[in-house]
């Protein structure tokens, strides 16, 4: 029982709640998010103050980086070696930050991703414009704190003579933050800096003046004015930065595509691996090869392009499809009053004048201080020569340097300083020359102690003082600017043909909803067999296609398929296609009525649809295309049991002829459907009787005399002229009667097909009985009679369904 009281008894969420708030404070304030004064990371900051204290300075010698990384462990930050080298490697890659900040001798990595050479390798010293950030920082301009192990003295923040937040951006993510700053560039933000002393109240869009955007080292092509202006206003926004690209000419008319400059913190080599990916997965048509010619003189990616390819579609595909451009998410959290804040460019701009303003009158402190304390030393050494004599007769009558001073103070009233001053003097300072250089040095404290109080009393004196070094940063360090700005994001647009190889094939659609293409050759090898299907299937269509068209399938329930040719399964033409829910899913009870290959979605062209229950759409072609294509589109509004029955393309200059089961047809030009959108139901199309339904609808061209075969589900088969039989008129009537009514076991029509020269009619039945009819061998009849049996009802059953095929197909 005695070591009951040692032990807590605590619910487990409190503890790790406790804990884990302690680890997050731990890594949002010390690990991953820089400060917003000087732009640094807790490392980053311990590895320059280690590498400046060490004097390992760019106007010294390079020094093992391992020396230095070993230092900073033992010193100042307690943690792995690898992390501390690696954040070390990175102040030192010019591909990554904008001014670097190490100097580095040896294998530092690459743009490709290469890992660097390890610290016992490589050599590193602070760079020119690093020294910047750490001067004065021994004139006490900022607070020093104990390092890990309380023997020595880090600091908190460093002086940083230039805004490096801006200048060299910023990413990390901590716990419930993370951030992302780009690099500027120099000359830039240190004009905005001066526009904001100068004008505290400037907006955003006045500043831009000056600070265009970012400027990533690796240059590129940024763009998106507003989401720069839109993250400089927030902290958030995006851009887009793209590859610099040239399209150069080659002999025999061929050109490649040039990169030069490539987007911030992409990996060139996977870029180049992406890129040669895509032209051996044959996902882009018209590269020939990708190489990296890049060299010590700078970077260069060549895309080879075949002859005739379309070098800006090309260009265009790689833009959308790899890392040849990319979206950049400003994030700009920084901590600020120990805090992590979103801020925008004027918070940001105005935490590190406020900085710079504690820096300024810290160190001019400091100089006051040590310029007064000369400036009384000096006072007393003139004094002391005035009464040399006197001095020097006080100090030999003296026991020791400490009696000397006593007696020094009590005879003339000297004081303490000034008292050490004197007896520490050596001899030759005694000569008549040594008292004018006393006085010009007393003068020079002087005024140097006048020039320090303005600046203390003033703030316009002290914002002259900051605005005066950064004039002088920039003036030292400032390069030109390497990303190009752009006010809009270009649109990409691909053309199909660039994606796609342009290849003509053989499309074949079966009625069971079998699809596939096949090439001209297994074609043409098959002797004009049909294709391979099972044996209750047939042939609906067979297109002679090209690879960049695309194949549009209609079903009974108002749907279709938008398949691109290529997209279709490449089979041999004696095996069996693929079933169509493969490619786009469709319901079990949803048949395929038609199919279609469209080259080309033209304006002028217009689909007409017949519907089961009476209802004709006609409707642009174009209305058809389709850029997300997984699932069934809509193509027509059906209402409650309606059927789509046959579907056609036309140009407007057509008639339409629909014919109904009870035996009525209707015969009408095309201009009488209006033309509606993709998503309507239509308009009527003929007046049904209750209980009567369409079966046949189809257009055709207004000059041409139209033979029609009328075929009945009783087998009887006959044909017809539709210009002598019928008389052209409206939509939205009965029709005429196209049988003769008998009173026991009528005539139902089954379908009224029009036929063309070159066309046979084939007929089914119930048990399976197949026939073929050959439109020429029948006479033409009247409207009046119901035709001649093709098929014994009794024998074979009813007649089901019917089609046309070629006659070639079936010789």
């Amino acid at each position: 029982m005695a070591n009951a009281e040692k032990y807590l008894d605590l619910p487990l969420e409190d503890i790790i709640g406790d804990r884990f708030g302690r680890y997050s404070k731990y890594i949002i304030q010390e690990r991953a998010l820089p400060d917003a004064r000087d732009g640094l990371k807790p490392v980053q900051r311990r590895i320059l103050y280690a590498m400046h204290h060490e004097g390992n300075v760019a106007d010294k010698p390079f020094r093992k980086s391992a020396k230095t990384v070993g230092n900073v462990i033992g010193n100042y930050h307690p943690h792995g070696d690898t992390s501390v080298y690696d954040a070390m490697v990175r102040l030192s890659q010019d591909w990554k930050v904008r001014n670097v900040l190490v100097e580095m001798h040896g294998n530092n990595g690459s743009v490709d991703g290469d890992p660097p050479a390890a610290m016992r390798y490589t050599e590193a010293r602070l760079s020119p414009i690093a020294s910047e950030l750490l001067k004065d920082i021994d004139k006490n301009t900022v607070d020093f704190t104990p390092n890990f192990d309380d023997t020595q003295e880090e600091p908190v923040v460093l002086p940083a003579l230039f805004p490096g937040l801006l200048v060299n951006g910023s990413t990390g993510i901590s716990a419930g933050y993370a951030t992302e700053i780009p690099p500027h560039h120099l000359g830039e933000v240190i004009d905005a800096v001066t526009m904001q002393i100068d004008h505290p109240e400037c907006s955003v869009d006045e500043l831009m003046t000056v600070i265009k955007g970012p400027d990533f080292p690796t240059g590129g092509i940024i763009q998106g004015l507003e989401g720069i202006k839109q993250a400089y206003q927030t902290g958030k926004g995006k851009i887009v930065v793209r590859a610099k690209t040239d399209i150069e000419e080659l002999r025999g008319g061929r050109q490649q595509i040039v990169i030069t400059e490539i987007p911030y913190e992409v990996n060139k080599a996977n870029l180049v691996k992406r890129m040669d990916e895509l032209r051996i997965d044959k996902k882009v048509d018209g590269i020939s090869e990708v190489r990296d010619e890049t060299d010590r003189t700078g970077l260069r990616v060549v895309i080879e392009l075949k002859k005739e390819a379309d070098s800006e579609g090309v260009l265009n595909f790689l833009f959308k499809n790899t890392d040849l451009q990319i979206s950049y998410n400003f994030n700009m959290v920084a901590i600020h009053n120990r805090t992590p804040q979103l801020m925008g460019l004027k918070s940001l701009i105005d935490a590190y004048v406020q900085h710079q303003r504690e820096v300024v009158t810290n160190r001019s402190k400091y100089e006051l201080k040590k310029a007064q304390d000369r400036q009384h030393v000096v006072e007393g050494l003139i004094k002391a020569i005035s009464v040399l004599d006197e001095v020097i007769a006080t100090i030999r009558s003296s026991k020791d340097k400490k009696d000397a001073k006593q007696n020094l103070i009590q005879q003339f009233d000297f004081t303490e300083p000034q008292a050490e001053a004197i007896v520490t003097l050596q001899l030759y300072r005694l000569t008549n020359t040594d008292v004018h250089s006393l006085q010009k040095e007393s003068e020079e404290l002087e005024k140097s102690i006048q020039e320090l109080l303005s600046i203390l009393n003033s703030d316009r004196k002290l914002f002259s003082v900051i605005k005066k070094e950064l004039a002088r940063v920039k003036k030292t360090y400032a390069d030109d600017r390497r990303s190009v700005i752009e006010a809009e994001i270009s649109e990409i647009k691909i053309n199909l043909e660039v994606m796609i190889p342009s290849e003509d094939v053989v499309v074949s659609v079966t009625k069971e909803g079998y699809v596939k293409r096949t090439s001209p050759r297994s074609y043409a090898a098959s002797n004009g067999e049909p294709p391979g299907m099972k044996e209750t299937d047939r042939v609906l269509r067979t297109f002679q296609a090209n690879t960049t068209n695309t194949l549009l399938v209609f079903t009974n329930k108002g749907n279709y398929l938008h398949i691109p040719v290529h997209e279709l399964p490449d089979i041999r033409w004696k095996d069996a296609g693929q079933h169509v829910t493969n490619i786009v899913s469709i319901d079990r009870d949803e048949f395929i009525v038609d199919s279609m290959v469209i080259d080309e979605f033209k304006t002028n062209e217009f689909i007409v649809f017949f519907t089961k229950n009476g209802m004709v759409k006609r409707t642009e072609l174009e209305n058809y295309k389709a850029q997300r294509y997984s699932k069934p589109l809509m193509a027509l509004k059906l209402k409650k049991d309606d059927e789509l029955v046959d579907v056609y393309i036309t140009d407007c200059q057509k008639d339409v002829f629909i014919a109904t089961r009870n035996g009525y047809g209707l015969w009408y030009e095309e201009e009488e459907i209006s033309v509606v959108g993709q998503r309507a139901a239509g308009v009527k199309a003929i007046n049904l009787k209750d209980g009567d339904y369409v079966v046949s609808g189809f257009v055709k061209e207004k000059e041409v005399k139209a033979q029609m075969v009328l075929i009945t589900n009783r087998g009887a088969v006959k044909k017809m002229r539709l210009e002598n039989e019928f008389e052209k008129t409206s939509r939205a009537k009965r029709g005429v009667v196209m049988l003769r009514e008998l009173k026991s076991n009528p005539h139902r029509i089954v379908k009224v097909v029009h036929v063309k020269e070159n066309e046979i009619v084939k007929i089914q039945s119930e048990k399976g009985l197949e026939e073929m009819i050959d439109p020429s061998q029948l006479r033409p009849a009247d409207r009046y009679s119901n035709g001649s049996f093709m098929i014994d009802e009794t024998q074979a059953g009813q007649v089901t369904s019917v089609w046309t095929t070629k006659k070639e197909e079936n010789e």
